[in-house]
């Protein structure tokens, strides 16, 4: 595993005071840091390095770039294997008093870490979230810029989602940096300074057993080559849940061998 970043390579480390209401973040809550390492290594051609986070956290990087965190927390925390999104708040307590006003539900935290604290929720239609306090891993503007990762909300209603996560972050509040929403037919887009941060769509079902039906938020990651990559995730102990039609390019999610859910696409952002 690569060795910690320098002083010189964080030193554009930005705080979710800058950008708050944003998604900032993704992490992956594994099992076994080593075990994910070997998959996402393979399938996705990451390295990983250490963070101030403590020895069961990493940083996936790809051509230099940060992509996600990643954690050896679901024993100790008792959450499934998943990949969650992190959205930057000023206040984490405040939020999550939020969170739970609006009859949502906070799971875990918040819980302080070295450089920040964080806690994982879920809405009321059950898609799970977090919120992050403090300093971001990588500078937001070059996250945003090359675009690693983008987000896609699954849930009931995107109007009646947007309104509680517009109240619990302050989208389009009015407030300097907030982002802002769109709406454009059947879709909530969340944009910040023209930069669209995530799309929210309507028509799932809480009760499904297709998990991919299921409220979630969901993580793309732009790929060269979508067939090449299931292949090898398929070779590395992953499975194909779908091959999904969709008006951003070719996409297919995937589960990884401890069951988190990933989506790769040929399209490079949600534009």
């Amino acid at each position: 595993m690569d060795k910690e970043p320098t002083a010189a390579s964080t030193a554009s480390v930005t705080s979710s005071h800058e950008v708050f209401g944003a998604p900032c973040w993704i992490t992956l809550m594994a099992r076994d840091l080593q075990a994910a390492h070997a998959f996402y290594g393979a399938v996705l051609g990451w390295k990983f390095r250490r963070v101030r986070l403590g020895a069961e956290f990493s940083l996936a990087v790809s051509d230099g770039t940060p992509v996600a965190g990643i954690g050896a927390l679901a024993p100790a925390l008792q959450v499934p294997v998943a990949w969650t999104p992190y959205f930057a708040v000023v206040d984490a307590d405040e939020t999550a008093a939020r969170i739970r006003e609006r009859s949502a539900t906070v799971a875990v935290g918040p819980l302080r870490f070295p450089v920040g604290r964080g806690a994982l929720a879920a809405d009321r239609d059950g898609a799970v979230f977090g919120i992050w306090e403090g300093q971001l891993v990588s500078d937001w503007q070059s996250w945003r810029k090359n675009a690693p990762a983008w987000l896609r909300l699954r849930t009931r209603n995107a109007f009646d989602a947007a309104i509680f996560y517009g109240e619990v972050l302050d989208w389009a509040s009015g407030k300097p940096g907030c982002c802002e929403v769109d709406y454009e037919e059947d879709e909530v887009v969340l944009h910040q300074h023209g930069q669209v941060l995530a799309r929210l769509s309507s028509g799932a079902i809480g009760t499904a057993p297709d998990p991919l039906i299921q409220p979630r938020w969901h993580i793309h990651f732009p790929v060269p080559d979508v067939e090449a990559t299931v292949d090898r995730a398929c070779r590395h102990g992953g499975s194909v849940l779908g091959r999904n039609p969709s008006p951003y390019g070719v996409e297919a999610t995937l589960r990884d061998p401890d069951g988190g859910l990933f989506t790769v696409t040929s399209q490079p952002s949600v534009i």
